[in-house]
């Protein structure tokens, strides 16, 4: 038999319920027809439930002990001082540099900024800084640039107009569908993945309009998964015979509380002490500080050797873990906790840049949307226009029936994906 292709369908964001509810109640039918013919599971995201950690993952099959990605930001060692990892600091290889021998088509992977040189073609996803660094062969360039093609939605205009925001929504889902469909038959490809990102940031303002019908924006939500719903009957429309369909998203989402500003709770507990220049954010720790938050739920300890102000000795760490976990396990707010589990850095991450790891990783209880914001006043606050965050335990994996029927683990993770997809049919 002729080895199939496979495609890789990522719906960014998207929550097992929402596809569940969606397909059931017929918003969705070609996913619901799919669903008769194939596994669909909740899938566990990544500690924290991040994107960037997510993908990663889900590219390389790999935990972040392994491929180096802990968070959207780290700090540069021996300083204080921010950095935003990109691809290039991707410690592991994704699937497509793994399989030279097979052509790819990659489109809208975040995290995969600047992209490198591919057998196919690749198109990154956000977060990418310049349009003609996300494309590798620099040959479609010109392809890309005549199409108006646009890597993200603009969320900044949520803050101003919804209305505006989803008429930007939409249209850069079309540019996706465009290019996918152009690069669909221009490319003999032998693995095609598309990322839609949209459902992400419309998640992230609107998840409220989804469960209330009476909501201004309620048929905007459902209309854009109707949009991803086209395209996923399309994809299995143009499928031959022996190719392998997977979909998946990163995390899930659901409506926020609270947002709990931790830096602002650990110099409440006489972790932090800060200095009289709040600008320089991090740079701004005295050296009595143990310990501090990274986004969303990195605890770091402020460790001699590690960074300029270090406070904690070696000898100190365990003494120091323990009056952390005790400390977040009384976190409440009206007698509700806000931390539903608090993880050692052993207990969840594995591989040689371990050293890298956050000390503890905190998973909040549903509704609590952590922050590592420093030099906040409050330690709680409401949403603003965000108002949806992200969930750990009901990211979605849906695999087309094939040959072999137990590739699926009863409750998957991101990181099982590149072996699910190893041995797809």
């Amino acid at each position: 038999m002729v080895e199939g292709r496979k495609i890789i369908i990522g719906i960014d964001g998207v929550p097992f319920r929402i596809l569940e509810e969606l397909s059931d109640k017929g918003v969705m039918p070609n996913f619901k027809e799919l669903r008769k013919d194939g596994v669909f599971k909740k899938m566990k995201s990544s500690l924290p439930e991040i994107s960037s950690v997510s993908w990663s993952s889900i590219i390389t099959g790999k935990n972040p002990g392994e491929h180096g990605i802990y968070g959207f930001t780290d700090i540069i060692p021996g300083t204080y001082t921010m950095s935003f990892p990109n691809y290039l600091n991707l410690k592991e290889k994704p699937f497509w540099v793994k399989q030279k021998e097979k052509k790819h088509v990659i489109i809208n992977v975040p995290s995969t900024y600047p992209a490198k040189e591919i057998n196919g073609f690749i198109v990154s996803g956000f977060v990418s800084l310049e349009l003609k660094k996300a494309i590798q062969p620099q040959s479609y360039v010109h392809l890309i640039n005549d199409m108006d093609y646009q890597i993200d939605v603009d969320s900044k205009k949520a803050h101003k107009s919804i209305s505006m925001f989803l008429k930007n929504l939409f249209k850069v889902h079309e540019k996706r569908i465009e290019l996918y469909r152009k690069l669909w038959t221009k490319i003999n490809w032998n693995n095609f993945m598309l990322v839609f990102t949209g459902s992400d940031r419309l998640e992230h303002f609107l998840i409220d309009s989804y469960d209330n019908p009476d909501h201004e924006f309620h048929n905007s939500f459902l209309e854009y998964f109707k949009k991803i719903d086209d395209a996923i009957g399309e994809v299995n429309e143009k499928m031959n015979e022996n190719d392998s369909l997977l979909m998946l998203s990163d995390h899930g989402m659901e409506k926020i509380n609270y947002k709990i500003n931790l830096n602002s709770y650990l110099e409440k507990e006489g972790f932090i002490k800060l200095g009289d220049k709040p600008q320089k954010r991090y740079n701004n720790l005295k050296k009595e500080t143990k310990a501090f938050v990274l986004d969303p739920s990195r605890v770091y300890f402020n460790k001699t050797g590690r960074y300029p102000n270090g406070y904690v000795k070696k000898e100190d760490e365990e003494n120091l873990a323990e009056e952390l976990i005790n400390s977040f396990k009384e976190f409440n707010i009206n007698g509700k906790k806000i931390i539903q589990k608090i993880y050692k850095k052993e207990e969840i991450y594995h591989g040689k840049h371990l050293n890298l790891a956050p000390d503890l990783v905190l998973l909040p209880n549903s509704g609590y949307s952590l922050s590592g914001s420093i030099g906040k006043e409050n330690i709680f606050e409401k949403p603003g226009k965000i108002i949806g965050m992200h969930t750990q335990p009901d990211a979605f994996l849906y695999v087309k029936k094939n040959e072999n029927k137990n590739i699926v683990p009863k409750y998957p993770n991101v990181e099982d994906f590149n072996l699910i997809l190893k041995k797809a049919t």
